[in-house]
């Protein structure tokens, strides 16, 4: 996903209601879908409030800020949708806690040779997934997770070598 162009998060930031997030969402794209994400006020609980008591007032207040703006986000996605030629994801943050709502499952084309179809059959065989979809999907998280900062560096640089390609001469082709 990229951070979105300043044209898409001025539309959102003048589209969304001020009082929905405690500060500027996150918006962010790819090819099919834009996602908004907003922080959330944090519950007000006792002092001595335990973890457990801190997740679960966290979990419901993005589940109330999820049910009480259902429609409004709807028209706003709406709204966007043909505007920017992509579906509208929406989630919220609150302090540890994150829920993106309804994300896109993009189907993916993609030809395994023989080895790699085993490796996700293998964690289809040992329930770790009910499909080879769910199976590849789980390897995709894997190396998200594991190589986080590397993947970050590939797509800064992306950045570079967009922003000097449109700099370039134009092509005539």
């Amino acid at each position: 996903m990229r951070e979105a162009t300043s044209k898409l998060q001025g539309w959102f930031a003048g589209r969304l209601p001020d009082d929905w997030f405690t500060g500027p969402p996150t918006v962010s794209y790819d090819r099919e879908e834009i996602v908004v994400v907003g922080p959330l006020s944090e519950p007000k609980l006792a002092k001595d409030a335990d973890d457990d008591a801190k997740t679960a007032a966290r979990r419901a207040r993005i589940a109330g800020f999820r049910e009480d703006t259902r429609e409004q986000r709807m028209r706003i996605a709406d709204e966007a949708e043909p505007r920017f030629g992509r579906k509208v994801a929406w989630g919220a943050e609150c302090g540890d806690e994150g829920v993106i709502f309804a994300s896109l499952g993009v189907p993916v084309m993609t030809r395994l040779r023989m080895r790699e179809r085993a490796v996700l059959d293998t964690l289809v065989e040992a329930s770790v997934a009910r499909s080879r979809s769910e199976a590849l999907a789980w390897c995709v998280r894997l190396v998200q997770q594991h190589e986080g900062d590397w993947i970050e560096q590939l797509r800064e640089a992306l950045v570079h070598v967009e922003k000097v390609r449109a700099e370039g001469p134009a092509s005539d082709g």
